[in-house]
């Protein structure tokens, strides 16, 4: 179990996202109708649209118009006007070209998320990956051409950060057996890599653990083939969502059935791993047999 109490970092992204969370439900709880609110306001139906489904970000005038015909309190206010200000922001991955929409908001939720639960089979999860283990990866991927290698690594290695800052991300990664047995990039790779992973487990028992699903795991511990992140966040308006990741598709899911099937799924993977400590051994053991 990790402990401690850590405060995520504040991400534009997840600024506005909560922003658009908290009106569009304040305005189903009051009831209000979007034509109520456009003849307001003064602006279309198609732009209230995009600022109940975080594409936009209201004006500060507009900002206030609308706290005021919603009746939040004057503590809410503060908060709605400070995400607003947050959403303002400039950050990282905004500033990286040719990146992928969806890709760009999981960087932009994953840097505001107090918690991520990660399910793996045969990788090491990219939060803990070496830079040399990390290349041979994306060098093999097909869809990313020689010259994004570099910016791709530089990526990896730079959400990393998170782990390690004074407001570390609690990372809870589960992986099969078997990402410590695939070659990647062969045994020179592979060694390290593993050594490095042993040693973030180490380094790091607030905030960081691995846990190991053995061969001998019964079939309920493996959720299949694609790569699984639950992102949680400390703010009591934001819900898990889940960034699912496979060969030919990749995405961010936020229905609630399915984050919450999800959610039970990495738990029963958990309830099939060896423990912290039989899965660090696990670890070492592998490392040292590739010497």
């Amino acid at each position: 179990m990790l402990t401690g109490e850590m405060m995520a970092p504040s991400s534009p992204t997840v600024a506005r996202w909560e922003l658009a969370l908290r009106i569009r439900n304040r305005r189903l709880e009051l009831g209000i109708d979007v034509r109520t609110i456009t003849e307001k306001l003064k602006f279309s139906r198609n732009y209230w649209s995009t600022v109940e489904n975080d594409k936009a970000v209201l004006s500060e005038t507009k900002m206030m118009d609308l706290l005021e015909l919603f009746q939040f309190s004057a503590e809410e206010r503060r908060e709605l006007l400070a995400l607003r200000d947050a959403t303002k922001r400039r950050a990282w991955w905004t500033r990286q070209p040719g990146l992928d929409e969806n890709v760009a908001r999981l960087y932009g939720l994953e840097f505001g998320a107090e918690q991520v639960r990660t399910y793996e089979e045969l990788i090491v999860t990219g939060l803990l990956q070496t830079e040399e283990y990390a290349r041979t990866l994306v060098k093999a991927d097909p869809s990313v051409s020689s010259v994004a290698v570099e910016q791709r690594v530089e990526i990896r290695l730079r959400r990393q950060e998170r782990l390690t800052s004074g407001d570390p991300l609690r990372l809870n990664a589960v992986m099969s057996e078997a990402a410590l047995m695939q070659q990647i990039g062969g045994p020179g790779v592979l060694r390290p890599q593993l050594l490095h992973l042993a040693s973030m487990v180490e380094n790091n028992p607030q905030s960081i653990e691995v846990r190991i699903i053995p061969f001998t795991a019964t079939p309920g511990g493996v959720i299949g083939s694609s790569t699984i992140y639950l992102l949680d966040f400390a703010s009591r308006h934001l819900p898990t969502v889940v960034w699912r990741e496979a060969m030919a598709a990749h995405g961010i899911i936020e229905d609630p059935a399915l984050v919450r099937h999800l959610a039970m799924a990495f738990d029963q993977a958990l309830e099939s791993c060896l423990s912290r400590e039989k899965s660090l051994d696990l670890i070492r053991r592998s490392a040292e047999a590739l010497d």
